[in-house]
């Protein structure tokens, strides 16, 4: 369960379909990515996905581009210690009703808990069909992270 403080940015509350944008980013982090369940990943992505790491774009037409580097991302996350990624804050800071730019500050965790790796990271979580997913992905991470094999 997630609970919201009420908080304020300048001097408004924040909105439902930014609230929206949050859960569904808590969601993929906290159910998918650090339980690596590729059906809940998928299920909150939108295609084509964009990340952009190390100053390179990669593309994600779809679903099976995006699982193909899936367990080789795992793969390498356990070999740098990874357990799982706690994310210490989140906050809207440009949105409207169906587009919500989302800056996160993750830690990257061993499994005692250890932080091994802090970062900052900003999200584009898109409403499409009635459905929030992340679209675009860009992060000062240092640690193993999944690309596609096309980059631009």
């Amino acid at each position: 369960m997630i609970i919201f403080k009420k908080r304020t940015f300048e001097g408004f509350f924040m909105k439902p379909y930014e609230k929206e944008a949050i859960t569904a980013a808590l969601n993929w982090n906290e159910e998918g990515f650090n339980k690596r369940d590729k059906k809940i990943t998928i299920e909150g992505l939108h295609f084509p996905h964009i990340r952009l790491w190390q100053n390179k774009f990669s593309v994600f037409k779809n679903e099976k581009e995006f699982l193909k580097g899936y367990d080789i991302q795992t793969k390498k996350l356990k070999k740098e210690g990874w357990d799982h990624t706690v994310t210490l804050d989140i906050k809207a800071v440009q949105s409207q009703e169906e587009k919500v730019h989302l800056l996160i500050h993750q830690s990257r965790r061993n499994k005692n808990g250890e932080e091994y790796h802090n970062f900052q990271t900003l999200w584009i979580m898109t409403k499409i069909n009635r459905k929030w997913g992340i679209h675009f992905r860009s992060s000062f991470l240092e640690g193993a992270s999944q690309i596609s094999e096309i980059k631009i």
